[in-house]
């Protein structure tokens, strides 16, 4: 039996960015020769993987602004730096982040209790599965579960950001399959600033949120991937399938058009 297609906000924010970046990525088997490191996801990875040990309840080794330097030191990823002193300026800047991400959670309520940490989790559509990753839930006194996204990259964040946000929206989608009976919102952590904003679908949102993305999620599965052509648009400055877009014959021309 076939095993079901699954698709993940990052998957379908791929899509929506650029369907021939969706094809090497996930779909043609040539885009990851061309795959490069990236600083910023890096970086990224590494304050998740501190934060995750940090919230952890059954890991009492990072409790404390010197653990979690210490356990950044630890899990420091340095691929895609393109010197020792980028790499240097994000370490500091993790430093900074971290000691202070772990001073403001001292004042975090004490009948807050973490459910989850870096934990996938799943709903079933017709065709397809929509799964995802969650940074944190936490589940609050009067029984609401927040789901809590770190951004590494963000100094400003707001209820509109949260409200937009796809991944935010899936999350959300995906956590009242799972516990139909709860309130849930969702809060966007700008790490980089320690500030933060949240917004919670109302049930008409959600259903037609839940629509929209079956619709998508159709689309992203019946697109014949090998007929597409590029077409040049502004992120192809910085993407690694740059070169294989290249080989198409209109390619050029239409960039310099």
């Amino acid at each position: 039996m076939p095993r079901r297609p699954t698709l993940s906000p990052t998957k379908i924010t791929t899509y929506l960015a650029c369907p021939v970046k969706f094809r090497f990525t996930y779909k043609d088997s040539r885009g990851k020769w061309y795959m490069r490191a990236k600083s910023y996801y890096s970086f990224g990875t590494t304050l998740h993987r501190v934060l995750e040990r940090f919230h952890d309840e059954g890991d009492i080794g990072v409790q404390t602004t010197d653990q979690a330097v210490a356990a950044m030191e630890e899990s420091w990823i340095d691929a895609g730096f393109s010197s020792a002193e980028e790499m240097q300026e994000a370490f500091s800047e993790g430093k900074t982040i971290l000691e202070r991400y772990v001073n403001a959670a001292k004042d975090r309520p004490s009948n807050v209790h973490t459910l989850m940490v870096e934990r996938m989790i799943k709903m079933p559509f017709p065709e397809f599965d929509l799964v995802g990753r969650v940074d944190r839930v936490d589940e609050h006194e009067d029984g609401t579960l927040e789901i809590v996204d770190y951004k590494s990259g963000r100094e400003l964040v707001s209820e509109e950001d949260v409200r937009t946000d796809l991944a935010m929206c899936a999350y959300q989608l995906m956590l009242h399959h799972l516990y139909p009976d709860r309130g849930i919102r969702a809060t966007i952590i700008a790490l980089r600033s320690g500030a933060e904003a949240s917004y919670s679908l109302t049930q008409d949102e959600r259903s037609e949120f839940a629509h929209d993305l079956e619709q998508l999620g159709l689309q992203i599965l019946r697109t014949e991937y090998d007929q597409l052509t590029p077409k040049p648009k502004e992120l192809c400055r910085g993407c690694d399938f740059l070169p294989l877009c290249r080989t198409y014959p209109d390619f050029e021309l239409l960039t310099t058009a």
